[in-house]
């Protein structure tokens, strides 16, 4: 009930939509050549995204866990698009090493990639732990986020104009970055408080990304209250109060495109959070949610001291510095 009453209130404060200012010329756009990775890009979001892309010429890799789903989405995106340069990876990122191994065998096998969606992510009702040990969603919802970008850094440094958009949610504006206990093993498990508690974290690498990786525009957003089965899943109650006000997938999903293909975007500083097309703030009016940069470079350099523990390849490439934790290799 508590949980109910708190993503009631986050609907007041980012429910209401900008879309009679969007400038429709953002979108016509062009995106042969361009090479676009989506997570999650089987339904919802993540399909919708990936056939606005594809529509625009775009080649797109749909990341995707459930490869019957996967397939079926991708043949129906060929279709609507007419584009067959849709490739389908299958992939579950809360498997850990094999998100490593993923994002290396991709480097290896292709030359470029211009864009890079994080929007795959999972809200566990009951805490569960992955082969390796780790708590599933934040393998899946953190880890798994912090280890594709961070292993897919160097081609997207190498690949043209490149971005990294990562769909968080509102639900982050009731968490201050935790820098301990990421696991979830002290205290109740709330599994929708969990998640808002990751997105937070999302919004944190996205800035500490921003800020050692000047050539990589990175942005993060909030794609607004979306009807999807994520939702009436985790968040029943929710769920049912708002339906008739919920947004559609292609609604959630404008920003997402918008931030991937505009150059409108990509004039507006990186590390940003957005929504429907606007820079906004990653926290409420008179908030307690902020963290200190230290607070953040720590958060940082656990993430990527656990990320290593996972690598199976010797050598890593240097795509990230903390400066207060002097460490060579950092970053996902």
């Amino acid at each position: 009930m508590l949980t109910t009453k708190l993503y009631n209130l986050i609907w007041i404060s980012t429910s209401s939509s900008q879309s009679k200012h969007f400038v429709e010329k953002d979108l016509e756009v062009s995106m042969a050549g361009r090479v676009f990775m989506i997570t999650g890009a089987n339904s919802g979001i993540g399909r919708a995204t990936a056939m606005a892309i594809a529509k625009r010429g775009g080649t797109v890799h749909m990341v995707c866990r459930n490869k019957d789903k996967a397939e079926e989405a991708r043949a129906d995106i060929v279709k609507e698009s007419g584009n067959k340069e849709i490739y389908v990876h299958i992939l579950d990122l809360s498997e850990t090493r094999k998100v490593w191994e993923f994002a290396e065998a991709f480097k290896r096998k292709y030359k470029a990639l211009n864009l890079l969606i994080n929007n795959a992510g999972c809200i566990m009702s009951e805490r569960d732990v992955n082969a390796e040990g780790l708590e599933k969603s934040f393998a899946s919802n953190v880890m798994g986020v912090y280890i594709l970008t961070r292993g897919l850094i160097p081609l997207l440094e190498k690949s043209a104009e490149p971005r990294v958009i990562t769909v968080s949610s509102g639900g982050m504006l009731v968490q201050k970055l935790r820098t301990g206990n990421l696991q979830t093993e002290i205290g109740r498990y709330d599994g929708t408080m969990v998640y808002a508690q990751h997105k937070r974290q999302q919004v944190v690498m996205t800035e500490q990304w921003a800020q050692t990786h000047s050539n990589i525009h990175f942005s993060v957003m909030h794609p607004g209250w979306v009807d999807t089965p994520a939702v009436a899943n985790a968040m029943p109650d929710f769920h049912q109060s708002m339906k008739d006000s919920l947004r559609t997938p292609e609604q959630g999903a404008d920003t997402v495109v918008w931030l991937a293909i505009s150059e409108a975007a990509a004039t507006k500083p990186s590390g940003s959070f957005f929504q429907d097309r606007r820079m906004v703030s990653a926290h409420l009016p008179l908030a307690w949610t902020h963290s200190s940069q230290l607070e953040q470079q720590k958060f940082m350099s656990v993430m990527e001291d656990l990320a290593k523990t996972f690598h199976t390849i010797d050598t890593l490439e240097p795509v990230y510095c903390i400066t207060v934790f002097c460490d060579p290799v950092q970053q996902s």
